[in-house]
């Protein structure tokens, strides 16, 4: 007569907070992030952690981390998407030429690029939920015909070249170019120069002048995204969709239709990192976002997202890019050679792997 007296216990007893935290997705991430920061300023030089320095790492693990966002929650979800790297080079590609080609307005070809972005990633999941086909095949297949169309393309757009130049030129007078290039809050920055309250270099130039838009966007969608999966029925939809989909389905939630939204969403986020960057330098190339499919991958687990799905977190993949963004910059302000940074993606994929699993079994009992 106790046994079900204890189970009931058990089914109805609360965690404690160090337990709940414990549990959470960005433990590890936190964990890694302390450990490269501690790294960092034992090693580096420290105008890595000046105001500029911080600016310089950001940058990069900001565009790294938009395209995380979309692998993350696609991962969540229960899915992969490993086309999004090739999509970057193919997007660059449909918006370089919309501009420099087809001389089209600015807003034009960021609309045309969205859209052929995420036409294609409604197509992998159409594919992946037609067919039954894992989705770590079929995007493996469009990360080849992705990078082959961009690399024809190109030929095609430029008379035999590989490279796309000449859109700076082409947008400079265009009203919307500071949403997708340049610097963001000049007047507030320009503004706290003007009280002292932003440091200077020797030459008397301010160090900071504005925040990246590549890091405002990856704020934004960040928070976006944490919203979305932790305060809306769709993201009860999403983690279930990704645990276990026939039970999901036999709830009521419509998992083809989650999913299928969640490789668009992928695929756009891959397409804005394209706009960002082609605006940047002004040009695109057949190689733009080569790998980064595998280290905004990386990037998620390191932020706690389990490869089976059904568990994760926006903030995470936030983190994980951001300790990318500073290991990729850092490293230039010190003395150890760059080329140890693709020994870190392989040590932290493992590493995060082999801890979250550690943790989340121990916080939550299982076996």
């Amino acid at each position: 007569m106790n046994a079900p007296e204890k189970n009931a216990d058990d089914r109805l007893k609360r965690m404690s907070p160090l337990a709940r935290f414990m549990a959470r997705p960005e433990l590890g991430a936190v964990a890694g992030l302390v450990l490269v920061t501690v790294f960092f300023m034992l090693c580096a030089d420290p105008v890595m952690f000046s105001l500029a320095g911080l600016v310089n790492f950001l940058t990069p693990a900001a565009q790294l981390g938009i395209l995380a966002l979309g692998a993350a929650l696609l991962m969540i979800g229960g899915e992969f998407d490993l086309s999004i790297g090739s999509m970057i080079a193919f997007a660059g590609l449909v918006f370089s030429s919309a501009i420099v080609v087809f001389k089209l307005p600015l807003i034009v070809a960021v609309f045309i690029t969205l859209l052929i972005a995420g036409t294609i990633g409604a197509v992998n999941a159409w594919i992946v939920l037609r067919t039954g086909l894992p989705s770590f095949i079929v995007t493996l297949a469009f990360l080849f015909v992705l990078r082959g169309l961009s690399l024809v393309g190109l030929k095609w757009a430029t008379g035999g070249s590989t490279q796309l130049r000449g859109v700076s030129e082409a947008v400079q007078d265009s009203a919307l170019l500071e949403l997708f290039s340049g610097k963001a809050l000049e007047g507030t920055f320009a503004a706290l120069d003007a009280r002292g309250l932003i440091p200077r270099f020797p030459t008397g130039e301010p160090m900071i002048t504005g925040i990246p838009v590549e890091i405002v966007w990856f704020v934004l969608l960040t928070a976006v995204a944490t919203w979305v999966l932790l305060r809306t029925p769709l993201g009860n939809w999403i983690f279930a969709s990704g645990g276990d989909a026939t039970a999901a389905e036999n709830s009521g939630v419509l998992v083809r239709r989650v999913k299928t939204g969640l490789f668009v969403f992928a695929a756009l986020c891959a397409g804005l990192v394209a706009i960002i960057t082609v605006l940047d330098s002004g040009s695109t190339d057949a190689r733009r976002g080569f790998q980064k499919e595998f280290e905004a991958i990386i990037a998620a687990v390191i932020g706690g997202c389990l490869l089976t799905g059904g568990y994760g977190s926006a903030v995470g993949a936030f983190l994980g890019s951001i300790i990318f963004g500073m290991v990729m910059i850092g490293l230039t302000y010190t003395k150890i050679d760059q080329d140890w940074y693709l020994v870190f993606l392989g040590t932290m994929l493992l590493v995060a792997v082999l801890f979250n699993n550690i943790i989340r079994k121990r916080a939550t009992g299982e076996r």
